[in-house]
């Protein structure tokens, strides 16, 4: 048989139905409570703020670090021929950060391997030098006996001519080789004579040879004499100096005072430090509001204290991307020229850069936290009496905190700070 379902106890329905009747009258209450809040909500004691007269400053905060637009780049020299390529030793450098004038010594070279070269250079100058001399003095002998030699052939001419004036008491035969002996003894004379052009020529390119080959070694000399004196490095203008990093194995660090450098390596900057600047970059929407000219508020991370002034001297005319993940990212290098000088700022410190955009003076501000907007619209809750009446204003310039009203509230009114209006009350309460 079917089992019988029995009916529910009295008990069970009565406090079934006391429980609905509390949780309604909680419901009730509460609603009554918020209505009432709503309705009765200038009895509530808001946070207020006075309208004050100011000027209120849209600025644009970038970050970038300082540069210095006018610099000389300090290098090794670069020596030429054989031994150009060696690396140099620095024996001296001048101190880091110190501030030194133009023609001051900044870095010296260990030059004592040049010198040695020096020294060589010079006893082979010395050895050829010795060279000329000993075959001037074997070209002086020769040329002499070329001289003796003609002397003698001359005195033969002269003996055959002789002989022959008497040809007319000698035989036919004897007389035909007294003229053959007159006319080779001639002709041996004649060309000894011819001879000695050669000589001369040959003398002379001989010793033009080695004093070639002294020139060459005097120049030798004189290359190294120039390297020396570029061992020894001056400033080129007055400034700051600032050290290069280089790496050290696997570190990166300072040029020290030892370390090798490659021939035209920079190893040193001087800094003119009348001449700073910041480099730094904006995003592509926010230039839209920067000018040249601009006035500029540069603060520095390493001095909390320091602020100076500046203004925008260029802006990039092509936005560049970012790295990898922001490479959509696009800005916009900006350079800004620092007015003020101090000495404490030089190249790659960290800055913080307010670029003023526009600022309005005497100008009725409130808090920022005060407007509400609704609809394209922007109200403010006005304190009139003990009441707040929620008033249409014209806003004008923000700076993110205060903004100016342009139309809706007078100086010395108070506006409620905060007040989550309910969507259901009229917007002039």
């Amino acid at each position: 048989m079917p089992s019988k379902t029995k009916p529910p106890s009295a008990f069970r329905i009565w406090a079934l139905l006391a429980l609905l009747a509390a949780s309604g009258w909680a419901t009730y209450k509460f609603l009554q409570k918020s209505d009432s809040q709503v309705e009765n909500a200038q009895g509530v004691p808001f946070q207020t703020a006075r309208v004050t007269t100011g000027s209120v400053r849209k600025v644009l905060r970038l970050t970038g670090s300082t540069i210095a637009k006018n610099f000389r780049s300090v290098a090794a020299p670069m020596m030429r021929g054989s031994e150009g390529g060696r690396a140099l030793t620095l024996i001296y450098l001048a101190p880091a950060g110190a501030f030194v004038k133009r023609g001051d010594l900044v870095a010296d070279i260990d030059a004592q391997a040049v010198k040695d070269h020096i020294d060589d250079i010079e006893a082979q100058i010395a050895q050829l030098d010795s060279n000329v001399r000993k075959r001037q003095a074997e070209q002086a002998l020769s040329w002499e006996t070329l001289q003796q030699n003609i002397r003698v052939l001359k005195s033969r001419v002269d003996k055959a001519k002789l002989d022959a004036s008497v040809s007319e008491i000698r035989t036919i035969i004897d007389a035909e080789l007294i003229k053959l002996t007159v006319e080779e003894a001639e002709a041996t004379h004649k060309q000894a004579q011819s001879d000695l052009a050669g000589k001369k020529i040959a003398f002379a390119s001989e010793l033009r040879v080695i004093e070639i080959d002294k020139e060459l070694q005097v120049r030798h000399r004189d290359r190294h004499l120039r390297d020396l004196e570029a061992f020894r490095i001056k400033a080129p203008i007055d400034g700051l100096v600032v050290m290069q990093t280089v790496r050290r194995g696997n570190e990166m660090g300072q040029v020290k005072q030892g370390d090798m450098v490659a021939p035209a390596q920079p190893f040193m900057k001087i800094v003119d430090t009348g001449s700073m600047q910041v480099q730094a970059a904006v995003s592509q929407v926010e230039s839209e509001e920067m000018r040249m000219g601009m006035p500029v508020n540069v603060t520095f991370d390493a001095f909390p204290d320091l602020t100076l002034r500046a203004k925008v001297a260029s802006l990039g005319a092509i936005a560049t991307a970012g790295m990898r993940t922001n490479y959509y990212l696009r800005t916009i290098p900006v350079f800004l020229t620092i007015l003020d000088r101090d000495d404490r700022v030089i190249p790659d410190l960290s800055t913080s850069n307010d670029v003023l955009i526009n600022q309005t003076q005497n100008a009725s501000l409130i808090p920022l936290a005060a407007v509400d907007t609704r609809d394209g619209k922007s109200f403010v809750r006005v304190k009139r009496g003990d009441r707040y009446e929620t008033q249409e204003v014209k806003l004008g310039l923000s700076d993110k905190v205060h903004v100016a009203v342009l139309q809706g509230v007078r100086e010395g009114e108070e506006v409620a700070i905060y007040r989550p209006i309910a969507a259901s009350e009229p917007a002039g309460n």
